[in-house]
């Protein structure tokens, strides 16, 4: 068993931060003081391939992973916030451990019952085309253009930049390459009082899902940030701060 690189400070109830496929668990810094000030036991990791924690060396499953780690951290129940791919691998958590979860907060989450969209799509395409090319360079400016939204300041696309590196740089320097784990979950299996949020200037997918999981979730709010991009905790840190601590706060 690999366990997560993680950080966990603080006594309070806890919260679980899971990051985008963008960044590893550093994009929480605006937010972690501001939780633990509130109370809160936080709780943050890297995916593997991500961060500080290695690469997969057989195939994987990241809610599986986080699972663990709130095992051997002796975490029976935890909020989870998740940003993006991190919202889906909370998603596939809560779902598939509903007990474990005690309030579910979405930042422009993906899920695995909504297909691609044809923008995203394009995307994809580009990054793959840019870093078959050997040009990582371009295709961290594509994943910076792409993901953060036009509140977003030179010292965050800065930020983002080096963890889009480190990533690519650690996941294409592995030998192997082994793809995630499916399994199956029902997302009205959960019971977990959830907030959702979107921007209105992130790709469509990502703002359909929100609708989608709004409508499928039994107790769900959503909210659209008009100012938000994909990533909303780097493009206005203290206002998303204050945004997950009324949620969780109200969900104490």
């Amino acid at each position: 068993m690999v366990l997560l690189s993680h950080d966990m400070v603080g006594t309070g109830d806890t919260v679980v931060l899971l990051h985008s496929s963008v960044c590893d668990r550093r994009m929480w810094d605006p937010q972690w003081q501001s939780l633990l000030d509130a109370g809160y036991r936080v709780v943050r990791c890297d995916f593997r391939g991500y961060g500080q924690t290695p690469v997969p060396d057989a195939p994987n499953n990241n809610a599986d992973d986080v699972r663990e780690l709130l095992d051997a951290l002796g975490i029976e129940q935890t909020a989870v916030v998740g940003s993006s791919y991190g919202g889906r691998v909370a998603l596939e958590f809560a779902a598939r451990w509903p007990n474990r979860v005690s309030a579910l907060a979405l930042l422009c989450a993906g899920s695995p019952h909504h297909e691609p969209t044809a923008e995203l799509d394009t995307f994809d395409a580009e990054e793959e085309a840019l870093v078959d090319a050997d040009d990582l360079d371009g295709a961290v400016e594509l994943n910076v253009r792409t993901w953060l939204g036009p509140d977003a300041d030179d010292e965050t696309r800065e930020r983002v930049r080096g963890m889009q590196r480190h990533a690519y740089d650690v996941q294409l320097a592995a030998e192997g390459e082994y793809d995630q784990l499916e399994a199956d979950c029902e997302l009205s299996t959960i019971t977990a009082r959830t907030l959702i949020v979107s921007g209105k200037h992130d790709l469509d997918y990502f703002q359909q899902v929100a609708i989608d999981l709004a409508d499928r979730l039994s107790d769900a709010r959503h909210v659209q940030l008009p100012w938000g991009g994909h990533l909303p905790s780097l493009e206005r840190p203290a206002e998303t701060a204050t945004l997950l601590k009324d949620f969780l706060n109200a969900s104490s």
